[in-house]
């Protein structure tokens, strides 16, 4: 009974419900594209650790200051191509181990120049990393042993010094020096705030420290654990072979420090679920705006209707009907605004994703969230006015004018 009595008194004011409805609308739609967007980069960040390996760890050279805080990469010179070549040897936890060296160069093949990031590395590398050659060959040993003046090439600068053409076999020029290309490297893409990781030339190790940079040490080791499950196993045993091997004193800091791509995706995941639990928290308030919107009209309803609800009381209506007929009105005034803010917030995140190219998800648990608690912010601020309209005096209510 109360429920064709409802629509009927919240189809005479269609306007007002209308507007009543938008501030819940509005709540809803933020909530749910915030929690996509927030979802969308977490799954992006992942999913591009992942491209890097979960299993990988980087071994950098550095001081702990007394701070707490790790010196800059290249701020000392203490690990060496022979620490990447113990570690092979004597890590039962690692699988591949590639030590390497890092600068920026021009690179240049006819009419085209690029400034890159120029990597020296041995075969390894790829396998660590998880980064084979879609066409051609990676660099080899023998390159390695060698000082071979022979270069990989990242897709990007692929695409910048030679476009649609075939570039394996050509040869371009890095810091005046002529490099032959016998390979182009898998797309990595870039994502999470890493950049372009196919913006890259990768040459020997050896060809690298000797006509590139002048320097024997190395700037970094990278070493692939032989699963995810034995990589703290793998840094554990990195750290007392390289605390041997540099005589590090029991007390003493260590002069390198060690990152595994499960510390980067714990952290990137930390980091990105309180942004989304601060942005929702945020869109959520517009829900409770909406929810005091209810109330309000619930109240002024009750006001206007008060002649009406005497009238039902004197015919027999019950204060449970009464009050059943306000609650299912602002029940279905905050229901009606969950689904349309679904809706909208789907398609808002939908419009982000094509125009702003940003990564969204629609999470199903966030729709129900979010509807959930549409639903109940009209019960529970329509709670009031549905009790106070139950507890009108009939006498006084046909009194009223």
């Amino acid at each position: 009974m109360f429920v064709p009595m409802g629509l009927q008194a919240l189809t005479r004011n269609r306007m007002r419900s209308a507007l009543t409805v938008l501030g819940i609308v509005i709540g809803v739609a933020a909530v749910i594209a915030t929690l996509a967007i927030g979802q969308g980069a977490r799954a992006a960040v992942q999913a591009q650790i992942r491209l890097m390996g979960s299993n990988v760890l980087m071994v950098i050279p550095g001081t702990v200051t007394a701070g707490g805080a790790h010196g800059m990469m290249g701020g000392n010179t203490s690990l060496t191509p022979d620490d990447a070549v113990a570690i092979k040897r004597e890590c039962t936890a690692t699988e591949a181990v590639a030590p390497g060296v890092r600068s920026f160069a021009q690179v240049v093949y006819g009419n085209q120049n690029w400034n890159t990031q120029v990597n020296g590395t041995t075969a390894d590398f790829a396998i660590a990393r998880q980064w084979p050659a879609a066409d051609g060959v990676f660099i080899t040993d023998s390159d390695v042993r060698g000082a071979a003046k022979v270069c990989v090439l990242g897709q990007s600068v692929k695409s910048q010094l030679f476009g649609d053409a075939e570039p394996i076999g050509a040869t371009i020029r890095i810091k005046e020096i002529p490099f032959r290309v016998v390979g182009v490297l898998a797309s990595k893409g870039s994502s999470g705030g890493m950049g372009d990781l196919d913006d890259i030339v990768i040459v020997p190790l050896t060809t690298a420290q000797r006509k590139l940079l002048g320097i024997t040490h190395v700037h970094w080791i990278v070493a692939s654990a032989t699963s995810e499950r034995t990589t703290m196993t793998a840094v554990d045993q990195i750290t007392g072979l390289l605390r041997q091997r540099h005589r590090i004193k029991p007390g003493d800091n260590d002069d390198f420090f060690i990152r595994t791509q499960l510390e980067i995706a714990s952290t990137a995941e930390a980091t990105s679920k309180v942004m989304t639990l601060l942005l929702a928290s945020v869109a959520a308030v517009s829900l409770l705006v909406g929810g005091i919107g209810i109330m309000n009209i619930m109240l002024v309803s009750v006001t206007e209707r008060t002649r009406e609800i005497g009238i039902r009381r004197a015919i027999g209506a019950r204060r449970r009907d009464i009050l059943l007929q306000f609650l299912f009105e602002s029940a279905f005034l905050s229901l009606a605004g969950g689904a349309l803010g679904v809706a909208l917030g789907a398609l808002a995140a939908r419009a982000v994703s094509q125009l702003a190219h940003w990564p969204t998800m629609v999470n199903p648990g966030a729709v129900l969230l979010a509807f959930g608690f549409a639903s109940m912010v009209g019960v529970f601020f329509g709670f009031y006015p549905a009790r106070r309209a139950a507890g009108l005096d009939p006498v006084d209510a046909l009194r009223y004018e």
